[in-house]
């Protein structure tokens, strides 16, 4: 493929959607995003509080979900659970995904719908485990009792499906695919419960994409979490303001 395809290919696959990101923050700025930056600080403070020896069960009971916890302590967990950095990886990999993949859903798709995406992404992921586990571990899609206990926080599930939502508003396909790739590259590398939410995740959110294609308005590449300003008024008839005779 010669240069010039690359690029025709670039901007058809991603041009949209940077043109959109690119007017918004020219525009407004960090004020385009309040929200993203609402959770990363939210994100930085449980951080902070979860490290502290007086602050680790606090934040636990207030947002760590796992499927051993009955289901309605999960739900309830859940919406906070996603700006709980994971124990066992850097924090500054969730301040980093919650930062990119959310401002850029926030300006694309507004701040209601990025929290609703996210948060049927993360359900999905936390029903799945209670599905897994009921299966056996020889199941392709069961998963060991240990991980009853595994503490289930972090934004990486509502990540996953807020980058397929977006990528599908936008027809982004290839990208879509290779974010679908990347998972099951993770499931087959490590096979970890983590791994294995980010599929269902992506199933979920797949669906949703579907249930809107065929009942929902149709699908356009306008922004929908920013308003542009109105088109200035028509001049009046004549072309121009009318003239003063004098006498």
């Amino acid at each position: 493929m010669t240069a010039p395809a690359v690029r025709r290919s670039a901007r058809r696959e991603w041009g949209p959607l940077y043109r959109t990101v690119r007017e918004a923050l020219v525009a407004r700025k960090w004020r385009a995003i309040p929200m993203t930056l609402g959770a990363v600080a939210l994100t930085s403070v449980f951080q902070i509080v979860q490290n502290q020896p007086w602050g680790f069960q606090p934040v636990q009971n207030l947002g760590s979900v796992r499927a051993a916890d009955p289901l309605w302590l999960a739900l309830l967990r859940t919406p906070l659970s996603l700006f709980v950095p994971a124990l066992d990886l850097p924090v500054w990999g969730a301040l980093a995904q919650i930062l990119l993949v959310f401002g850029i859903a926030e300006i694309c798709i507004g701040w209601w719908r990025t929290l609703l995406i996210g948060y049927v992404a993360t359900v999905a992921g936390t029903t799945y485990a209670r599905i897994g586990l009921a299966l056996s571990p020889e199941h392709p899609f069961g998963l060991p009792l240990s991980d009853r206990i595994v503490n289930d926080t972090g934004p990486s599930a509502a990540v996953v499906g807020l980058a397929m939502y977006v990528c599908w508003r936008y027809r982004a396909y290839l990208t879509g695919a290779l974010v679908v790739l990347a998972m099951i590259v993770e499931v087959l590398v490590k096979n970890n419960l983590a791994g294995k939410e980010h599929l269902a995740a992506i199933a979920a959110v797949m669906a949703l994409c579907a249930v809107r294609a065929k009942w929902g308005p149709q699908r356009s590449r306008e922004p929908l979490g920013t308003h542009r300003p109105p088109p200035p008024p028509p001049p009046p008839p004549g072309g121009g303001a009318g003239r003063t005779v004098s006498g």
